[in-house]
């Protein structure tokens, strides 16, 4: 995409809110967030309504240069196999130790062929590189590359349902998490098993991770085990502690 035709998401939201008070009249409601209602995730109706309703389609985060990659720090979880950590994993080790010669990852709920899919399975799938910007929740940026695989190659070969309206995420360190189809079916949604050129590191969430370039880096699990498409949200992960459902950048 040219750069003169690249309409940035910023840009866009910050350019209409003035329009925002209409959209949340009754009648809007497929526009709204399943978070809707709840007075601690309010900041999940600015977000979610200024996206689906100002951007157009589905609008791409910019991409940057090779040149431009930077330092990335790893938080959070690095490595679910620690005994000295509340999330160890004994699963994850094991996996560890064997180079993820016998990970899988899962595909279950609202598909028509549940199925299990090895770090091979997934990278038989077409790929996509891209360089993007990730916000932390902390305040910090940071620019990498990521390969993986388009999230929407996955879910339509196992046959997600007509009726299918949530992808949840489960993780080796104990978290979840999920998105809407909307972005789940983004193209720069994807499940990364490659950081600047080489394999996921483990302090990145190896042996695969998801990548949302459209919200907050939280929203970018690492560590993944399974996934399970659902036709009703969750409200479980991060959210309980009062984390936003959405979190559009």
């Amino acid at each position: 995409m040219k750069k003169n035709q690249l309409i940035t998401r910023r840009h866009a939201i910050i350019t209409g809110l003035a329009s925002l008070g209409g959209l949340l009249l009754p009648g809007c409601s497929k526009k709204l967030p399943p978070t809707y209602g709840n007075i601690l995730r309010m900041g999940d109706v600015l977000t979610y309504v200024a996206h689906r309703t100002l951007l157009p389609g589905q609008s791409l985060v910019r991409e940057y240069n090779y040149g431009d990659i930077s330092s990335f720090p790893a938080i959070g979880t690095t490595n679910p196999a620690d005994p000295a950590k509340w999330f160890f994993n004994e699963d994850y080790g094991r996996l560890r130790s064997g180079a993820f010669a016998n990970w899988a990852l899962s595909i279950e709920g609202r598909v028509a062929r549940p199925a299990s899919y090895s770090l091979a399975d997934l990278q038989r799938f077409p790929a996509r590189t891209q360089i993007t910007r990730h916000t932390c929740e902390e305040g910090w940026t940071a620019i990498g590359q990521w390969t993986g695989v388009p999230l929407s190659l996955v879910l339509n070969n196992a046959g997600i349902l007509a009726s299918a309206r949530f992808v949840n995420f489960y993780t080796y360190d104990g978290r979840m998490d999920s998105i809407d189809m909307f972005d789940a079916f983004h193209p720069q949604t994807i499940l990364a098993y490659g950081m600047n050129g080489r394999d996921l590191p483990v302090p990145h969430g190896a042996p695969l991770r998801l990548r949302v370039e459209t919200q907050i880096g939280y929203k970018s699990l690492k560590f993944l085990k399974r996934i399970v498409v659902t036709d009703e949200f969750l409200d479980v992960g991060n959210r309980p502690r009062g984390w936003a459902w959405y979190t559009g950048i």
